[in-house]
């Protein structure tokens, strides 16, 4: 099986990790963005957890609400798998979404932009 290649991928957490954003899926009532963290994050230790938070703005003006999300390392330890949902699902005639991603972690906050092409 052929895997697809990232939509995108920038560095984060000051240059420390690589955010990657395999997969964007629309749902009928919300969305759902794929991400991969490379080295993965933390889950114990000195350092506090980083809490993921997502707001999106489509190219036709609507807004959309972060609906919570899940992430983990993966299996074989190389990277933190996640996945962030979006509420409501993309209006049918959206080409884009303009989506910020916060990191909370340990009382600072760090975010990202990203504009990501949008399929029917």
């Amino acid at each position: 099986m052929t895997r697809k290649p990232p939509l995108l991928t920038l560095p984060i957490l000051e240059g420390r990790h690589e955010l990657t954003i395999t997969r964007l899926k629309r749902g009928e009532e919300s969305f759902t963005l794929h991400y991969r963290i490379t080295p993965p994050l933390p889950e114990s230790g000195d350092e506090p957890p980083v809490l993921p938070v997502l707001k999106a703005v489509d190219d036709l003006g609507n807004e959309y609400d972060d609906r919570g999300g899940a992430y983990g390392t993966h299996p074989d330890g190389t990277c933190t798998d996640g996945s962030l949902s979006g509420h409501p699902s993309p209006h049918p005639d959206t080409s884009s979404l303009r989506i910020r991603i916060t990191l909370l972690r340990g009382g600072r906050e760090m975010s990202y932009d990203m504009t990501l092409g949008v399929r029917p």
